[in-house]
């Protein structure tokens, strides 16, 4: 059976990856020139920059994809647990260190609050239960109606799982002093939200990040998607690089064809894991569509991002390999977000800084950093060289002011990519960097589908659908993809 792919995001190359091993013909497509997708890498004058994602978390759901081909992420790359985990600077000039030892960090929460050890102990414990309950529960089956997700035990976790309570209420049940929430909200940006909108059953995440811990793969995040393609062609799966695809051709709600700019593909099967508002309102006719603009219209997006690739001949020790610059009023920062009505550039952005330097030497020439920066935006905004430039010196001198060190004379390198890239590079949906948020409505069940409700061999993967973003929850949406195609078709 002959499966075309459409996109070498995380998504699409471990669908690949796992169809070939169980004997499917499959080829994948891919508009850049190399796999990825935004796990794409830029290098000039021996730096290396991972564009794209830079947290490697939740190793327990990478081993779990490993194993389904007999392998261990160390059969392809060194992981380090990274200690501090991350540096955080609070507005001011003094930073402070989350140690992978959780015994510090009880510590350090004790600093911020009376018993702030205890109820640290505490939130991780309930972070934990509902983790295990996503594990074993949520994240690994898919949802086709709201009897799947309300059905049985499920219904029963309910309760548990505090859906309908958003991340900020929970949060300040626990917590009062100012650090301590910030310390275990942060992490919510990852899933593209904001403590306001996004569930509380979403303080999972401390658990990943504190007790799972955070690692780096040797090589970087470059060197992970390296690992699944080279998975992938192992098993004899074919890609074709430099190949946008323009159309997919349905008759009879069948995906035949798929035509990209130089070529058409016979196919049998279609797994799309391209943007999905993309693929579905510009590569089908619209009586295949199964979400309307409309409805696309009508979704909470995840911000985008001013992302800065910067080079310098010096390496900056106030720096860890992960550090957050977490402005006073932070929820302002939300606001321009997610609020159509405050959308704009923001005025004190909170943002992070990546320096894989700090713990890869393949990362820059000796004696020299990687800074890779990053600021949330809100889709859809106006960019243009001239607001780029005037935004990075303003987080350019924010940085340099609160390090007390100067940077601008040590850059080397430097390129700057924001809302305008990842419309053309990704084709994403408004400038998304992220896909949906994760709000309540937009979770599980919520999320648009794995399957086409229109097209009866035509399939998603990838960060839109369920689980939703990063790049461990794209590895379980196309494990959910496969299993389903290889049980109908296999």
């Amino acid at each position: 059976m002959k499966v075309v792919i459409v996109g070498t995001g995380f998504g699409g190359l471990s669908a690949a990856a796992l169809l070939a091993k169980n004997g499917f013909d499959v080829t994948v497509l891919e508009k850049n020139d190399h796999p990825g997708g935004r796990a794409s890498v830029y290098s000039e004058k021996n730096f290396y920059f991972d564009m794209g994602p830079s947290w490697y978390l939740m190793p327990d759901v990478f081993e779990n994809f490993y194993s389904e081909f007999g392998k261990k992420p160390e059969d392809f790359f060194e992981l380090k647990q990274l200690d501090p985990s991350y540096r955080v600077y609070f507005g001011g000039k003094n930073p402070t260190d989350i140690s992978a030892d959780l015994e510090k960090n009880f510590a350090l929460f004790d600093t911020f609050e009376k018993d702030g050890g205890l109820k640290l102990q505490k939130y991780l414990e309930s972070a934990k239960e509902m983790y295990d309950i996503s594990i074993k529960d949520l994240l690994y089956r898919d949802y086709k109606s709201i009897l799947d997700f309300f059905s049985g035990k499920l219904l029963m976790q309910g309760v548990k799982l505090n859906i309908l309570e958003s991340l900020d209420k929970f949060v300040s049940k626990h917590f009062e002093s100012d650090e301590a929430k910030k310390i275990v909200e942060y992490s919510i940006g990852f899933l593209g939200g904001s403590p306001q909108n996004t569930p509380s059953f979403y303080h999972i995440m401390s658990h990943i990040d504190l007790t799972l811990g955070v690692w780096y793969p040797e090589g970087g995040m470059r060197k992970v998607a390296d690992s699944v393609y080279k998975l992938a062609t192992s098993y004899g799966a074919n890609f074709y690089f430099n190949e946008s695809v323009t159309k997919i051709e349905i008759e009879d709600k069948k995906a035949k064809r798929v035509i990209t700019d130089k070529n058409t593909y016979d196919a049998d099967l279609v797994i799309v894991n391209a943007d999905y508002a993309h693929s579905e309102l510009e590569l089908i006719d619209p009586k295949y569509n199964t979400y309307s603009d409309k409805y696309w219209e009508g979704r909470v997006l995840a911000p985008s991002a001013f992302v800065a690739y910067v080079g310098v001949d010096k390496q900056f020790d106030e720096l860890a390999h992960h550090t957050l610059f977490l402005d006073k009023d932070w929820s302002k920062g939300f606001d321009t977000l997610f609020d159509p009505k405050k959308a704009a550039w923001p005025e004190n952005p909170s943002y992070y800084v990546n320096v894989p330097s700090r713990t890869d030497t393949t990362a820059a020439p000796q004696g020299s950093d990687t800074l890779f920066i990053l600021i949330p935006l809100a889709p859809g905004l106006k960019d243009t060289s001239e607001l780029r430039e005037e935004f990075f010196n303003k987080i350019i001198d924010n940085l340099e002011a609160t390090i007390d060190q100067d940077i601008r004379s040590h850059i080397v390198v430097k390129k700057i990519f924001a809302l305008t890239d990842f419309k053309e590079r990704y084709n994403a949906y408004k400038g998304t960097a992220l896909s949906l948020s994760h709000t309540m409505k937009q979770t599980a069940l919520f999320r648009p589908a794995h399957k086409s409700k229109k097209v009866d061999n035509l399939y998603y993967s990838g960060q839109y659908t369920h689980p939703g973003i990063g790049v461990p929850m794209t590895l379980i949406s196309s494990q959910i993809v496969a299993k389903e195609i290889n049980e109908k078709y296999g």
